[in-house]
């Protein structure tokens, strides 16, 4: 006699709707506060730079800001 499986036992391992969705934990959502954090504040410096350099976004206002922001020196 051949085992095979029923279609009642693959339902069963399933998971359900409230097993599936579960909260983040408290470490993700304050990794996640602190990302969107520091990209407002990000964005904040980047506005600020143009106002200060004429309002123009040229490529030398994108090279700036690259080096600014995108480079390895701890800005803390």
């Amino acid at each position: 006699m051949a085992y095979t499986l029923s279609a009642l036992a693959a339902r069963e391992l399933a998971f359900t709707k409230a097993e599936a969705i579960r909260k983040p934990s408290l470490f993700s959502r304050m990794v996640g506060a602190l990302m969107v954090a520091r990209t407002r504040q990000a964005e904040r410096e980047i506005a600020r730079y143009l106002r200060g350099s004429g309002g123009k976004f040229t490529d030398e206002a994108e090279r700036e800001i690259e080096r600014r922001f995108l480079s390895n020196q701890s800005h803390f």
